[in-house]
């Protein structure tokens, strides 16, 4: 009997989902606001619905025996009217507790992840009790407010959204006091104020755990340009030591491994950190494939989201090991046509088949492989807008 996946989100992840669990024999179903979705290329069967469309939602479930979701901003609130009545085989939690920036935080903290120095803004005191209530506050009083916020916390500090973030949105870097008046615009939500964290570089720990067993894949590290991955380049630098990983990156896997199981998570989870020399700080989460995990498709003997559907369909997780070096490139609007072009052996061009592009919008991604970070600047970084910053 064939199994089908039911997908809560049709964009460039649904896509990649569904294109392995096809090759893994599965029905695949997906839920998006959008006629031209990415996903509903490869679907076999999509609805066209908004994700706080609960008849909608039960309409994928009824038609499916396992649901995903592979958007983190799908309303929490909604899918406990799901859950219990269908299989949402990874839970609701991950969703759930990534959906605020306090409440992952303090998550993190309490199971033995390092963070930031954080307050809530306005000050909260639960992790619940004010993430979704408006803050009306005059616009002297947000400057008061985050003034008194940045009094405790010091300069540099970032203040963030505590909600609907991503890619660089809902966040101002506060450098000194003359910053605090433009900021203080974002108070109009309830906001976390976090410590800035001088680091190396920023690397993610993606996990799949079936609650018997959990694998994880290789340590990349990534380069963001503003605010949005630009490039993941695997192994990272001083997590490896040949084939084997480092002290320090046996101690960033062993953390995350223990986070997702003291936390009951299943399914996938990736872990975003500052690395700074063999220390490490939790940033934030997403239970869901993750975009710096792209270059897993062709640079590890499998990938996340073959690993994410055997998790749906219940088979036993396969370990993954790197076939060789690799760098994955982002490619958004402005970079589409460039990307388009570029061919070669050991190049992957994704494109992801978006009907509109815009110059910060993902539209599909090149994996390099072998490559390293150097063979990387030398054939092939001068073809794109920031290939020569690094």
């Amino acid at each position: 009997m064939t199994r089908r996946i039911g997908i809560i989100g049709g964009g460039q992840l649904g896509l990649m989902i569904a294109q392995e669990a096809h090759r893994l024999g599965a029905f695949v179903s997906a839920l998006d606001p959008s006629p031209d979705a990415p996903a509903f290329a490869e679907t076999d069967s999509c609805i066209v619905a908004e994700y706080d469309d609960l008849k909608a939602l039960e309409a994928l479930g009824d038609s499916t025996d396992v649901l995903t979701y592979e958007f983190e901003n799908v309303p929490g609130d909604i899918l406990r009217h799901l859950e219990g009545k269908y299989d949402i085989k990874q839970g609701i939690a991950p969703l759930f507790d990534s959906q605020d920036r306090l409440r992952e935080k303090n998550n993190a903290r309490r199971h033995g992840l390092p963070t930031p120095d954080y307050i809530a803004v306005p000050e909260c005191s639960a992790d619940e009790d004010c993430a979704l209530v408006p803050v009306i506050l005059t616009d002297e009083q947000r400057i008061e407010e985050l003034t008194k916020a940045v009094g405790r916390i010091g300069f540099p500090c970032v203040l963030k959204t505590r909600r609907l973030g991503y890619d660089g949105h809902g966040q101002e870097v506060i450098k000194n006091a003359d910053d605090i008046p433009a900021a203080s615009a974002l108070l109009k939500v309830p906001c976390v104020l976090e410590g800035f964290v001088d680091f190396d570089y920023e690397s993610s720990v993606i996990m799949v755990r079936d609650g018997e067993n959990i694998i994880h894949f290789p340590i990349g590290r990534n380069f963001h340009k503003g605010g949005i991955l630009d490039l993941s380049v695997v192994p990272a630098e001083g997590m490896y030591e040949g084939e084997n990983e480092s002290d320090t990156g046996r101690k960033i896997t062993a953390a995350c491994e223990k986070f997702m199981t003291e936390c009951g998570y299943l399914g996938i989870l990736a872990i975003e950190l500052f690395v700074k020399g063999d220390e490490f700080v939790f940033n934030e989460m997403a239970p869901r494939p993750h975009n710096s995990g792209h270059y897993t498709i062709e640079g590890c003997t499998t990938n996340q989201y073959r690993e994410l559907v055997r998790f749906l369909l219940g088979e036993p997780l396969n370990k993954p090991h790197l076939i060789a070096p690799t760098v994955m490139k982002n490619i958004l609007g402005q970079d589409l046509e460039a990307a388009r072009e570029i061919s070669g052996k050991g190049v992957f061009v994704h494109i992801y088949g978006k009907t509109e592009s815009r110059p910060k919008r993902k539209m599909g991604h090149i994996t390099f492989v072998p490559c390293t970070l150097e063979q990387y600047r030398e054939n092939w970084a001068g073809k794109f807008i920031y290939g020569n910053d690094y």
